[in-house]
């Protein structure tokens, strides 16, 4: 609830700290006092329409600071988790700051918080009816959450909730799929043609690397030839190195039993020189036996020119063809299965689309029942607020299935005929304000229960009614404040009799010009201020009896 408003320079108010308490508060005064005032002040700090007109004159800016004390898990405060606000454990301070340039900052718990965003709050917070342009009540977009709420239907809720989430999943895989599946028809052919072009070619691991060798080898062929050969005419020819081993052997050989043994590893030196030479000898002839033909070469260089360009086409490294190859098969065998997938993801759609449709028309039936009941409701609180001819009724209508979503497939809107044979339309179009007001007060008195929000602003509910009509709009509002806090703007002495808490508004001269004040009244001083609402400028004696029988009637 609200428990302290705090205004600066706003219009005609200097200075002003209210503390507010639970139950039905009421605030009243001569016309033209600046009550007001004290709700344009309220509206600031919920984030409503600023204007430099309330910036008092000679200031250089307003603000006003609204203090709210809220019971934990309080749906504002879990809004509010997600946007790193301090304190919100401690309770909530909404803050606006008017420049007189029209410009204004806004604050929750003293961070700078979007004006946006301090609207939505003040929403969840303060039900302002009367001269406010935002009343929830008047919002057609509020109007299926209060029936819902008011009709119990949480569970038929989550239920239909839960069953369109598993139809939009189900709705999404099968649009993905088809998405998918058309891309790759329109690929078809090329997929087909580059997984042919790569079979045909049939890429084996490390084969570039094999074939850049076997390139560079046959590149330098002469040059090898050729030392080749000459190697091989040193190696083994007439005058070559194994003739020459071989006959130092023999001439060593012949005199080694002369020398003593002197020469025993001389000739075991010759005898590797000449093991190790012959092995040579036979390696060179092989090497010279390799494949060195130019036709050779220019098939290598095709080979591996064309794996290399195949693997640039399809950006990466040829050893990673066959992998492309893998990849590129998975998805010809998609082409070929997928009308079978699809089949089975639409067959998925269909099921979860019929039960949302069930979830759904399970809660339009309780919806059904919930209305039923809220105009029956709202028809007993119109009878002794003057307005039994009106006619209040919640309208269901069946949305497109394009508007079809967690919350069903209805659009609840509450109407109202306010003669005998008029035609119904929505409440928000009721000529009168202070028919509206009474509308209104109707509705919340029977879902004050439904509708979590905490304070309940009324201005002048009470126009244009008086006697038993403003008594028993006194009455309604005291039921109300049994269940929220309820601050009330009246005229009327009936109303103002059944308050709690009392506040008088009045204007007093000041330098420079008028300010004006509140005053918390004393049982003294809310009898006075009934006693002047009933009698005039002049208080009798007689309204003051008047007086005492309406606070003594107010109760407890």
């Amino acid at each position: 609830m609200l428990t302290t408003l705090s205004i600066r320079e706003v219009v005609l108010i200097g200075r002003l700290d209210l503390s507010f308490h639970a139950g039905l508060c009421v605030l009243t005064g001569e016309t033209g006092s600046g009550k007001s005032i004290l709700l344009d002040a309220l509206g600031l700090a919920l984030g409503m329409r600023a204007e430099a007109r309330l910036v008092r004159h000679g200031a250089d800016q307003a603000s006003v600071t609204a203090v709210f004390d809220l019971g934990p898990g309080h749906t504002v405060l879990e809004t509010l988790a997600g946007y790193a606000i301090p304190g919100l454990e401690d309770g909530l301070v909404l803050r606006r700051v008017l420049g007189a340039d029209g410009r204004s900052k806004a604050f929750i718990n003293d961070q700078p918080v979007s004006v946006q965003l301090l609207k939505e709050t003040g929403g969840g917070l303060v039900d302002v009816h009367g001269q406010f342009e935002n009343q929830r009540l008047l919002n057609e977009g509020a109007h299926r959450g209060l029936l819902d709420s008011f009709g119990g239907l949480s569970a038929g809720l989550k239920k239909t909730g839960d069953a369109h989430k598993v139809w939009k999943d189900a709705a999404g895989a099968r649009i993905r799929a088809e998405a998918e599946m058309e891309a790759a028809r329109r690929d078809e052919e090329f997929l087909r043609h580059a997984l042919d072009e790569i079979t045909g070619l049939d890429p084996k691991p490390g084969e570039e690397t094999d074939l850049a060798r076997q390139r560079t080898l046959m590149m330098h062929g002469e040059q090898l030839v050729a030392a080749m050969n000459t190697a091989a005419e040193e190696l083994g020819g007439d005058g070559g190195a194994l003739r020459s081993l071989e006959a130092a052997l023999r001439e060593l050989e012949r005199v080694a039993e002369k020398a003593d043994g002197r020469l025993a590893d001389t000739l075991d030196a010759l005898v590797r020189a000449q093991s190790e030479t012959t092995e040579a000898d036979a390696l060179l002839q092989t090497a010279a036996s390799m494949d060195l033909d130019p036709q050779s070469l220019e098939q290598a260089e095709e080979r591996l020119f064309a794996l290399r360009a195949l693997a640039r086409k399809h950006s990466t490294e040829v050893d990673n063809l066959s992998g492309v190859a893998e990849n590129l098969a998975a998805k010809v065998r998609g082409l070929e299965d997928g009308g079978a997938r699809l089949t089975e993801l639409t067959k998925a759609e269909s099921h979860a689309r019929a039960a949302y449709g069930k979830a759904a028309t399970v809660l339009s039936q309780g919806r059904g029942q919930a209305a039923g009941k809220l105009d029956k409701a709202v028809a007993k609180e119109l009878k002794p607020l003057k307005l039994e001819k009106a006619k209040f009724t919640t309208v269901l209508d069946d949305l497109p299935e394009d508007a079809w979503g967690p919350e069903g497939r209805d659009k609840v809107v509450f109407q109202v005929a306010t003669n005998p044979g008029a035609p119904a339309g929505p409440l928000g179009k009721i000529s009168s304000g202070g028919e509206l007001a009474r509308f209104t007060l109707a509705l919340k008195a029977v879902l004050a229960q439904a509708d979590p929000v905490p304070t309940l602003v009324f201005d002048e509910v009470d126009s244009g009614v008086g006697g038993a009509v403003a008594a028993a709009v006194g009455e309604r509002l005291a039921g109300l404040a049994g269940a929220a806090q309820v601050l009330v703007v009246t005229h009327s002495p009936q109303v103002a009799a059944k308050g709690k808490h009392h506040w008088l508004v009045s204007k007093s001269d000041a330098d420079p010009g008028v300010l004006t004040t509140v005053d918390a009244l004393s049982d003294k001083g809310r009898k006075e201020e009934i006693a002047r609402m009933l009698a005039g400028a002049k208080i009798t004696e007689e309204a003051r009896a008047a007086a005492d029988s309406l606070l003594e009637g107010a109760g407890p």
